[in-house]
């Protein structure tokens, strides 16, 4: 099961983030899949204005894992640079097993290149560019993750 929407600016997205944001309560793992400016980064910005964190979110391409901390706190990992590495090669350089360990929200931006570090239950967004923005599908990879979707898009039903 998936649920998708379309975004149409970089403000949609953010509260989309955010709202996803509201719903978290530590210990999540969320994988971003997209092509370069897709819309991954502006989604975790606005994943970290909803838990509260008041400093700019910057790709972490260069330092591969950002720390933020509010609400709950936020372990910006880009796995970009980690491509070709094994899962046992990646959770030793980055210690990726001891951020998910640490009650806060994890987001891996391409993690698609770690795809055999990742954990089975997660929550995978995929971006993709359509004509007029782009289009977010939430894949949610265990019941846990599916009944957060689901709340998430029911909210704007009610």
């Amino acid at each position: 099961m998936s649920w998708e929407v379309e975004m149409r600016s970089e403000s949609e997205t953010k509260e989309l983030a955010s709202g996803l944001a509201q719903k978290l309560s530590g210990g999540e793992v969320i994988c971003l899949f997209g092509e370069l400016g897709s819309g991954k980064t502006t989604f975790v910005q606005g994943l970290a204005e909803g838990l509260g964190i008041s400093v700019t979110v910057v790709s972490p391409t260069f330092t591969l894992v950002r720390e933020y901390f509010g609400r709950l706190n936020l372990f910006h990992v880009d796995a970009y640079r980690l491509n070709g590495l094994s899962a046992e090669e990646i959770h030793r350089q980055i210690g990726l097993l001891d951020y998910m360990e640490r009650n806060g929200v994890v987001v891996i931006e391409w993690a698609d290149l770690i795809a055999d570090a990742l954990p089975k239950e997660r929550l995978d967004i995929i971006f993709e560019h359509t004509e007029n923005g782009r289009l977010i599908r939430f894949v949610p990879r265990s019941e846990f993750y599916e009944g957060l979707v689901d709340a998430l898009f029911r909210k704007g039903d009610e």
